[in-house]
């Protein structure tokens, strides 16, 4: 059984502490949702935990079965078996998507495959997610429309079939039927081997994908944990019942996208 542990996560981005002591334990198996207010530190924990350099770690520590994965490249945590579904996936002009997910599956593995393998993998996982075939011929995501992006942020995590998969709102901008063919995928993967970590607004993603874990960051902390009750609740009654718990809610901030680049290393002031 493998375990992705944070501890005490302190997280800058410039001179604003965004995360401010997230503990969370991450086992195989266990699917864990992440739920809050626009602008409290959702994004920025999956993109911290794969590398992004806009984030600056100031505090804590993120292992991998005991690995130190702030140490570790992008890629290194790729091939480690971490994840990421962006929210914002970008195009990539003058690579094709098929180039881009046959460079990405072969570095993980030892022996390339060939092309007639790779072919017929990807064939397979295009049309169980009832993608346009057009779309593997294509530049990576270069006029692909907003599901199609998220269909193809899917895609890749079937080929590459990680250990902990973090997917950042990746119902936004699907219809009822891409939710549905996207919550069967990961619903597929589902396994003594897989976890993943999903933020959604949207109580649709997590009927479809039912978690084992929910938890509820407000304000850079994690506030309360629980189950499947606790998204009906905020579904039905919002978040202003946390006031009862003594937490203080501040009005939405607007976050933009960020590109991922190359590894976010820990800072030490």
């Amino acid at each position: 059984m493998s375990k992705l542990k944070i501890k005490n996560l302190h997280v800058n981005v410039g001179d604003k502490e965004i995360l401010k002591g997230i503990d969370l334990e991450i086992h195989s198996g266990e699917i864990h949702a992440i739920m809050g207010p626009n602008g409290n530190g959702k994004s920025t924990l999956l993109s911290a935990i794969m590398g992004h350099p806009k984030y600056s770690i100031t505090e804590g520590s993120i292992t991998l079965d005991d690995q130190d994965v702030l140490s570790m490249s992008v890629d290194e945590r790729s091939r480690a078996g971490i994840f990421l579904g962006m929210q914002y996936p970008q195009e990539i002009p003058g690579v094709t998507n098929s180039d881009f997910l046959k460079s990405a599956l072969n570095a993980r593995l030892e022996k390339p495959l060939s092309v007639f393998q790779f072919i017929k993998k990807l064939d397979k996982n295009i049309e169980e997610l009832q993608m346009n075939e057009n779309l593997a011929h294509r530049y990576l995501n270069e006029g692909f429309s907003g599901g199609e992006k998220k269909r193809n942020e899917i895609l890749q995590m079937k080929l590459l079939q990680p250990q902990f998969a973090l997917l950042d709102e990746i119902d936004s901008g699907l219809d009822v039927d891409a939710l549905r063919i996207v919550a069967e995928a990961i619903n597929s993967m589902r396994s003594d081997d897989f976890s993943c970590v999903m933020v959604s607004h949207y109580e649709r993603l997590f009927e479809l994908v039912q978690p084992t874990h929910v938890h509820v960051l407000i304000q850079g902390k994690i506030v309360t944990t629980g189950g499947y009750d606790l998204i009906e609740k905020i579904d039905q009654e919002g978040y202003d019942w946390l006031k009862e718990l003594g937490v203080v809610l501040e009005e939405e901030q607007d976050q933009q996208p960020i590109i991922l680049g190359s590894c976010a290393r820990k800072v030490v002031e």
